[in-house]
């Protein structure tokens, strides 16, 4: 490398819970980045491990800490207050970087008004919902086309994903470290939040990428599903009603509860009836979302891909909506310890 580049110190942050899967698939891969590795510190902070995950990550020059398994957030704010680099990246266990992960992130920290940086998740395998994780209309992870610099304004579609974001260390000192009362899969939303509302820049950079390993299952995906409503009914318990992300996640619980209402009304009249229109009015109601659906899929597929993504995705859009919904109803009624 040449030695005017800019090469702040940078710390690696990376939280993991019975990751034996993954966690040595991503630790090799930081081990072949194109950064000076002597400005790089690798931080794994695990949740109290029940299978041999800390065995695994001994065998790479990392730190470990080890932790009674409090969340994602608390193992974050673990890793930031015992780490030392300028800018603190984050990803995951179930990650892999390609070897620019760090200079292409690095790069964006060159105007100092720039705190935060986010980057594409894609798909590392070829299966059927790794594929679909990566092309439906609802992305699993964010992806992004172009390079962006945010606003508030568009941080209702566009934000940073916890396992593809870094951060100035002083940016994080300034705003405050991440909220560990936030879980389930909206713990990487508040904080990114609270950096724009503190009138910093916050970069999406399509060229900053990790590699995530998708669920492999369809329980596995609407159990993540679920878990992100809970995480946002969450956050809406926590957070003030204002803020960006919490209104996003009011407006889609209070959207769900009226949909269902008006389904429901609509049985009972279908039954209770002799009126043909309520009938007519559930079935439309049914199925002009998922006809929708299969007509923006028809409009960016290829025959070869007609039936998986024209057929079958605008279902799984469906039952990720429905699981979503339901995790939101979930956590409203869950009473927080």
């Amino acid at each position: 490398m040449e030695n005017n580049e800019f090469q702040p110190t940078v710390s690696i942050v990376i939280p993991v819970r019975n990751g034996e899967a993954t966690i040595g698939a991503l630790l090799e891969s930081l081990q072949k980045v194109d950064y000076d590795q002597n400005k790089v510190e690798v931080m794994v902070i695990d949740g109290n491990s029940m299978d041999k995950t800390r065995e695994i990550v001994a065998k790479y020059p990392v730190k470990l800490f080890v932790e009674d398994g409090e969340g994602l957030n608390a193992a974050r704010n673990t890793g930031i207050k015992n780490s030392g680099g300028e800018v603190i990246a984050f990803t995951d266990a179930d990650c892999i970087v390609p070897s620019n992960w760090i200079r292409k992130t690095v790069e964006n920290f060159r105007d100092p008004q720039v705190w935060c940086v986010g980057g594409n998740i894609k798909g590392c395998g070829d299966d059927f919902l790794s594929r679909y994780a990566d092309n439906t209309v609802m992305p699993v992870m964010r992806s992004f086309k172009r390079h962006q610099v945010l606003s508030m304004i568009k941080l209702f579609f566009n934000y940073p994903a916890g396992c593809n974001m870094a951060f100035k260390r002083k940016a994080l000192e300034e705003v405050g470290y991440f909220d560990e009362g936030l879980r389930y899969g909206a713990d990487d939303l508040e904080i990114v939040e609270r950096v724009g509302k503190a009138g910093h820049k916050i970069v999406l950079d399509p060229g900053v990428l990790v590699l995530h390993k998708h669920r492999s299952t369809l329980k596995g995906l609407l159990k993540q599903t679920f878990n992100y409503g809970r995480g946002g009914v969450l956050l809406l318990k926590r957070k003030k009603a204002e803020d960006v992300f919490s209104t996003w996640h009011l407006l889609s619980l209070l959207g769900f509860i009226v949909g269902l209402s008006l389904i429901v009304a609509l049985i009972f009249l279908a039954f209770t009836t002799s009126f043909q229109i309520f009938p007519l009015l559930l079935l439309g109601i049914v199925l002009a979302p998922l006809l929708a659906l299969m007509a923006v899929y028809a409009s960016r597929t290829g025959k070869d891909k007609i039936y998986e993504s024209v057929i079958v995705y605008p279902f799984l859009d469906f039952f990720r909506v429905l699981a979503f919904c339901m995790g939101e109803i979930y956590q409203l009624f869950k009473s927080e310890k």
